[in-house]
Parts: C-alpha cells; sequence; structure tokens
C-alpha cells in the first residue's frame, strides 16, 4: 500500500484508543490549558473579530479536540480527517457541538476548498505523518485568507529512528519512565506499524521547526516558532515520556 493508505489503515485501527486519549484531555486540567492558549492567540491577531466571526479550518481532526475546544469558545470550525473512524469519534466526542462543526473526510494535502477560504488553519501532530509535507504547507497558504494564520502544534516524531542522538534521549525517555512510575505514552500495541510508516516519510529525518520556517517562508509567509509551548500545555507526564522530542509550534501569516 502507498502512505496515505497505510496511514488510513493504522489510524483506523488507533481510533478507539486515541479518543480515549482525547476524551481524557477533554475531561481535565489540559482543556483549559490549550483553549486559553489557541484563543490568546486567535485574539491577538484578530483583534477587531469576535470569535463567530472567525471561519477556522482544522486538518488532521483524529477525534476533534483542537475542533472540538474552539467551537465551545465560539469559534465556526471546520474539521477534515483522513479517516472516517476518526471522524465518526470525533462526532462522538463533540456531544453537543457536533451540529457546530463541519466534519469532512479529506486528504490534507489535497484541501477541496475555495482559494482564501478560512481566516484560520490549526492542526496538532499532523505534519510529522504526511507523505508531502511541502505540499500540504502549499494548500495551507492557497485556503488562507490574506491576513490568515497557521498555527501548527508538532514535534520531531520518531527521528529517534534516523539520528543516534535522538535514539539516545528516546532510549532515556522510556527509562525515565519507569523510574518515574508513570504511564508509558509511546510505547503502545502496534507500534511498529507506525515507526515502518515513518521510515517512508520525510519528517522523521528533518530538523523541525527549522524545516517549517524555512518552506513557510518560501511561501511569502511570516513565520515564527515557539519551541517552549510543551511546557505550558503537556502534562507533566507528557513532559517524562517525551523530553527528548518537545513540541513547538508554527504560527504563520499569509
Amino acid at each position: 500500500m502507498d502512505i496515505i493508505n497505510l496511514n488510513k489503515d493504522y489510524w483506523t485501527h488507533r481510533a478507539v484508543s486515541y479518543s480515549a486519549q482525547n476524551r481524557a484531555e477533554l475531561f481535565s486540567d489540559q482543556k483549559e490549558k490549550w483553549q486559553d492558549y489557541l484563543c490568546e492567540t486567535l485574539k491577538k491577531h484578530f483583534p477587531d473579530k469576535e470569535p463567530e466571526q472567525i471561519n477556522i479550518l482544522e486538518t488532521g481532526t483524529g477525534p476533534g479536540f483542537l475542533s472540538i475546544i474552539l467551537a465551545e469558545a465560539g469559534y465556526n470550525m471546520t474539521a477534515i480527517d483522513l479517516t472516517p473512524a476518526m471522524l465518526k469519534k470525533a462526532k462522538e466526542n463533540a456531544g453537543e457541538f457536533s451540529a457546530s462543526i463541519k466534519f469532512i473526510e479529506m486528504n490534507a494535502e489535497d484541501l477541496q476548498f475555495f482559494s482564501n477560504t478560512f481566516d484560520a488553519v490549526v492542526t496538532r501532530n499532523l505534519t510529522w505523518d504526511l507523505p508531502h509535507p511541502d505540499v500540504f504547507y502549499k494548500e495551507i497558504h492557497r485556503v488562507l485568507k490574506p491576513g490568515g494564520m497557521l498555527i501548527n502544534f508538532d514535534a520531531n516524531w520518531y527521528r529517534y529512528l534516523f539520528d543516534e542522538e535522538a535514539m539516545t534521549g528516546f532510549e532515556e525517555d522510556r527509562e525515565n519512565a519507569k523510574k518515574k512510575n508513570v504511564e508509558e505514552m509511546f510505547i503502545i500495541p502496534g507500534g511498529e506499524k507506525m515507526e515502518d510508516i515513518a521510515r517512508r516519510i520525510p519528517m522523521s529525518k528533518a530538523l523541525r521547526p527549522g524545516w517549517d520556517i524555512k518552506t513557510l517562508s518560501a511561501l511569502g509567509m511570516k513565520v515564527k516558532a515557539d519551541e517552549t509551548i510543551f511546557d505550558r500545555v503537556w502534562t507533566d507526564e507528557e513532559k517524562i515520556n517525551f523530553r527528548s522530542t518537545p513540541l513547538f509550534v508554527v504560527k504563520a501569516v499569509k
């Protein structure tokens, strides 16, 4: 199978367990941390607009976490995902907000929207998993309105497959999780399938967010990255499990 279908197959099987993770976030203090950060960022960028005046696209919504917390805050949300099983879980997780979010099955590298449609695009842990992330960024640039903003949360996932130093960090994270008696969050059933996919896609080898800054800047976007965002939105358990691959956020304006 090609990468698209491999991904679709993998995430179909992960839908139930991944949704459980997202639901736990929705009913924890983490929801407010993520929601506060996103709302602060959007309000700062769109000071003269109310949430209901802002149209946002979430790419790779998975079980729907970002779309749900932004819909709850009053934003107009469109959420896409490649995997029907994930969209089904996202609708279930959205509960009372499901009717106010447009859930659509769609490939993030081939967005079926007119150009200059959205005020903002948000995404979390998607870009690393794409076969053509440069194409994805071109599509994001196309569908954003002039002055629109991309907010992309991601990390250097699976770089340990190609980098000795990253592998050392990865192994130390596993040991620290054991020593501190916290839940192992990286080693999961079927994880070898994801490693197989990661070996075939370009972002596993990239140095990020440097790659993202360079690629988005080449499209004419104004780009900033924050490599400390993990400290604000991650749990203590996440910080232990993923110390060597900290979450960053890239913000780019068209």
